[in-house]
């Protein structure tokens, strides 16, 4: 009966460490965006939110120049429980050196891309310990960074913006050893995301090759198999008003926020139950061989559609590989669009 106990204890503490993860953005993000004009009009604390604005212009550059990562974040309890709630792996098949630095190209997008976070924004799988003397930046949207309080906790667990001025200062100001996750299907992959499917959008997602090229970094194809068992996803038919709604909606999020508005579902508290937990599918993301890669400060068109076709064809080596071995079948293809 003790086991049983610490069994179900272990499983609440798991879910809670995933049931809070977006609500805490949120939550972060709305006090900043309540608070400060409420002290500024209707109180007389104005000087808290006018210094809150005056370090964040002061402070404006750290994003972009590496931020202020923090072990101790990254390395909080609460990311292991998230980590034993799917499970989430970190598998590496090549040794990544040091003396280089990289962009580890991820695939699928899936709806929120848990796989990518806990394996390499926090220290739950060890990546530290696998990939010896790499320092991982996971790169995101950019307007998150613009948010007080957001900013702060996102760059602690090495987060950056996926722009061309803060990775290419991590590729070529900050030394060697450095490594941005840049999970190039983006919001658009999302919408594909759904159990079974193993379609990324790559054909013509090439600004990562040129960047690559101008900065000299080697380019690390990486799959997460599992990402999109996570969540069912619902595209509903094409002159229904559910997809009317549905298409309303997801022109919105892509032109104000950049994201896409996806119809998900998972698990409810219980795993009978619907919500929007994850499924609990193991997620197990593989870093393969890195692809060398020159310097070449104005890489042409011919030389930048090189280089990705041979970053192709290494993802597809990578999928074929490992697909079976991460549940699935040996006649599944990996699309690319």
């Amino acid at each position: 009966m003790a086991f049983l106990s610490r069994q179900n204890l272990q499983e609440i503490l798991q879910t809670i460490s995933v049931l809070q993860w977006l609500p805490v953005y949120i939550f972060l993000g709305t006090i900043p965006i309540v608070l400060i004009p409420y002290f500024l009009v209707f109180t007389n604390f104005w000087t808290l939110p006018v210094l809150t604005l005056a370090w964040l212009a002061y402070d404006w550059n750290t994003h972009n120049q590496g931020g202020r990562r923090s072990a101790w974040v990254r390395k909080w309890t609460l990311w292991k429980y998230f980590r034993n709630y799917f499970p989430i792996k970190l598998v590496k098949t090549h040794d990544l050196s040091p003396k280089h630095n990289y962009i580890i190209v991820n695939h699928p997008h899936g709806i929120v891309s848990y796989g990518v976070f806990i394996n390499f924004a926090t220290e739950a799988t060890d990546v530290a310990r696998i990939f010896p003397g790499i320092t991982p930046s996971v790169a995101t949207l950019e307007w998150i960074f613009w948010i007080p309080i957001v900013r702060e906790y996102v760059m602690s667990l090495g987060v950056c913006p996926v722009s061309e001025l803060a990775v290419k200062y991590l590729l070529s100001q900050k030394g060697s050893g450095n490594a941005v996750v840049i999970v190039v299907g983006g919001a658009a992959e999302a919408l594909l995301c759904r159990p079974g499917v193993s379609t990324i959008f790559l054909k013509h997602r090439k600004g990562f090759v040129k960047l690559a090229l101008k900065t000299g970094a080697h380019l690390v194809p990486s799959y997460s198999f599992g990402e999109n068992e996570v969540y069912n996803q619902e595209t509903f038919p094409e002159g229904t008003w559910l997809r009317f709604f549905q298409k309303g909606f997801q022109d919105t999020f892509k032109k104000i926020l950049g994201l896409n508005f996806c119809t998900f579902h998972g698990r409810g508290l219980t795993q009978e139950s619907w919500g929007f937990l994850p499924f609990n599918r193991p997620i197990t993301t593989v870093v393969g061989e890195p692809l060398p890669i020159p310097m070449i400060k104005s890489p042409d068109k011919k030389t930048v559609d090189k280089y990705h076709t041979l970053y192709i064809n290494a993802v597809r080596k990578l999928f074929d590989q490992h697909k079976v071995q991460y549940g699935l079948p040996e006649t599944q293809e990996l699309t690319i669009i």
